[in-house]
């Protein structure tokens, strides 16, 4: 018979569609219509995701702890319907204020239901299994990516001018509907189901009962998480910026059709999906460090591709080489998370350093749009992401060896 974690870690894959795949990843195919739209600048799209970000970051700190006190299960279900609620009022904006308001609060949604998610394998999967499980939920991601690049542009294409706003719609709906079946099928912990971890038991940190003061006290004494938050920020500042300007680069910078622009995302999406679960697994056989080290090469080699390879086959090199290693650094993290304080403070630990993260997805497209208006190119912003990405393989290195 099936283990239940099994069934936790598949239904999360679900919430990481919804919340990640939908909720801040499609930003990406939406922009540039959207842009038009609305008649925005670079550094105002890029303001729109950093408000995105900065609701992200208020929420993924708070809900991790949130999580830990008041359970994964009942968190991520209001953080969903957040989430639904405000993609859904995004479509109906007419100014970059509130198209920024919409964004900043889907931003605490996604904080509230991605970070709580990612940390729930360490309640059920013990440390050996763990990397792998925490890549299975992480692997939702890509498939959200993959459907965003597939879905979207049809039907941006379908409605004309206002195409951006039914994609929003769509987005919204689909969230929402979807959130009441994750919380069917979530569950708090093993005991909630008369089981044991799966792979064995394992000794939990904190006391019987956890409190918000009690959690925040037993994370931050850690100094491997301080090490973790560290490594963080460099994928958190870097990614962001390739992905939040990858259509527009194709679309207003070198002339690809949008359709086209989606196909090409939708690569990136495909060859993500697994991404999670080979460096969970990789991460699992060689400790934290290395699986850091080697997805950090990966994605900085994909970021000097897309600066340099300027042409159909070169976009798609790029994309399938970030597609491989696209969000490992979450799974990694999210595992070495629940290494370093447990299962049970595992939401509250990868909640701490996901301030790290967030920070720098905060600035990133900032500096981004910053760029592009600037300079009148993405090319030094795409070399700005490979550079912060040698910084995080080696300061991977700090990270605790694996025993």
């Amino acid at each position: 018979m099936v283990h239940y974690a099994w069934i936790i870690a598949f239904t999360g894959t679900l919430v990481t569609i919804l919340a990640h795949g939908f909720g801040r990843m499609s930003y990406s195919v939406i922009l540039p219509p959207m842009k038009d739209g609305l008649m925005l600048n670079y550094t105002q799209l890029g303001s729109i995701a950093t408000g995105n970000f900065i609701g992200y970051l208020s929420l993924a700190i708070i809900g991790g702890f949130l999580a830990a006190r008041f359970g994964v299960r009942r968190v991520v279900f209001v953080s969903l319907l957040v989430i639904g609620v405000s993609l859904f009022l995004t479509g109906l904006a007419d100014s970059f204020s509130f198209a920024f308001v919409m964004r900043l609060i889907a931003g605490l949604g996604n904080g509230g239901s991605y970070v709580p998610i990612m940390a729930l394998p360490a309640a059920w999967f013990i440390m050996k299994k763990r990397g792998l499980a925490t890549g299975i939920v992480s692997a939702g991601i890509g498939t959200g990516l993959f459907l965003a690049g597939i879905i979207l542009p049809p039907i941006i294409s379908h409605f004309g001018k206002d195409g951006w706003r039914y994609a929003w719609y769509f987005l919204g709906i689909a969230v929402f509907v979807l959130a009441f079946v994750c919380y069917a099928f979530l569950r708090n912990n093993p005991a909630e189901r008369g089981l044991s971890m799966y792979g064995g038991t394992e000794e939990q940190k904190g006391g019987p009962r956890v409190t918000l003061f009690s959690a925040f006290k037993d994370v931050v004494v850690e100094s491997e998480i301080w090490k973790l938050g560290m490594v963080y920020f460099m994928y958190g500042f870097s990614y962001i910026i390739y992905l939040t300007f990858f259509v527009a680069f194709l679309t207003k910078e070198m002339g690809i059709s949008p359709i086209a622009a989606g196909r090409i995302f939708a690569v990136l999406g495909i060859f993500s999906i697994f991404c999670g679960v080979i460096y969970g697994w990789i991460s699992d056989v060689l400790g934290r460090r290395y699986g850091s080290m080697i997805a950090y090469l990966t994605l900085a080699l994909s970021y000097v591709i897309f600066a340099f390879w300027k042409d159909t086959t070169g976009f798609y090199v790029s994309a399938v080489v970030f597609g491989i290693a696209a969000f490992s650094i979450p799974t990694i993290m999210a595992a070495a998370s629940g290494d370093a304080v447990g299962g049970r403070l595992a939401p509250a630990g990868l909640g701490f350093i996901t301030l790290f993260f967030g920070i720098g997805q905060a600035l990133g497209p900032l500096a981004g749009g910053y760029i592009k208006d600037a300079t009148g190119t993405f090319t030094n912003a795409f070399l700005l992401s490979a550079g912060i990405s040698l910084l995080g393989a080696f300061g991977s290195l700090i990270l605790k060896k694996k025993t």
